[in-house]
């Protein structure tokens, strides 16, 4: 019998659904499904099909961080691990994740690095760094304080203890929780909607609300006013070739 691949990538009606295939292991990122990971993200941008994309795992987990079999020694690639989920947020197009259980440590940062996320109301959010001491290397300590605030970051880090849906709705960890029954077509819908915009314009967005989010108001706004100027001259362009 074939094995079935760590990682399911299935493009619908221009969603690219990424789903962590480990369940055995609580979709746990081994080497194997980090490069895999990584190979799709890279695809994002290139494939014209590919309007918006989202991750979720197998049931009953999201993710539960990085496996500790392929990750234990100091020569073990974790880099690959940080350059994975650091790409994540470059992607040109939305990714959205849709958090369909424990949301842990990696796994966290790698939905952290989503434009949003979408929760089952089986989901957990915790970062266990502190309780394996070790210090986060894929953007924990930047993006989970940038998201709900340093004083819920200092809490959450320190004590290694998850919160649950409610919890990470209340806070900011996920814009919104559904029965876990229905979280899957739910995301679908949204990001459905989403597919259906100008892929160039929302890309644009997603560029504008990235640079935004690491400037001051003013700078914001700078950056919004020439999006916007680049987008009418590029418009102006077209029209005369017409």
């Amino acid at each position: 019998m074939k094995e079935e691949s760590c990682l399911l990538a299935e493009l619908d009606e221009g969603v690219l659904w990424l789903t962590l295939n480990r369940p055995a292991a609580r979709n746990a990122l081994n080497i194997e499904l980090t490069r895999a990971l990584a190979a799709e993200l890279a695809r994002i941008d290139l494939d014209d099909a590919v309007h918006i994309a989202v991750i979720t795992g197998s049931d009953p987990a999201f993710c539960a961080g990085l496996d500790l079999k392929d990750f234990a020694t100091p020569s073990s690639p974790r880099s690959e691990v940080a350059a994975m989920i650091n790409s994540v947020p470059l992607v040109r197009k939305p990714i959205i994740a849709a958090v369909n259980g424990a949301c842990m440590t990696g796994g966290l940062e790698l939905a952290l690095g989503c434009d949003f996320i979408i929760a089952s109301d089986r989901a957990q959010f915790g970062d266990t760094h502190t309780k394996i001491g070790a210090l986060a290397g894929c953007g924990m300590t930047a993006r989970l304080p940038q998201r709900i605030g340093y004083s819920w970051a200092r809490q959450i880090t320190y004590t290694s203890m998850p919160v649950d849906s409610a919890t990470a709705l209340r806070i900011g960890i996920a814009n919104e929780v559904k029965p876990h029954a229905e979280l899957r077509a739910y995301a679908s819908s949204i990001a459905r909607t989403i597919a259906s915009r100008d892929t160039a314009l929302v890309a644009t967005v997603k560029q504008v609300f990235h640079s935004g989010e690491h400037s001051t108001l003013a700078d914001a706004l700078r950056l919004e006013r020439e999006a916007l100027a680049r987008r009418k001259m590029a418009g102006d362009v077209a029209w005369q070739k017409r």
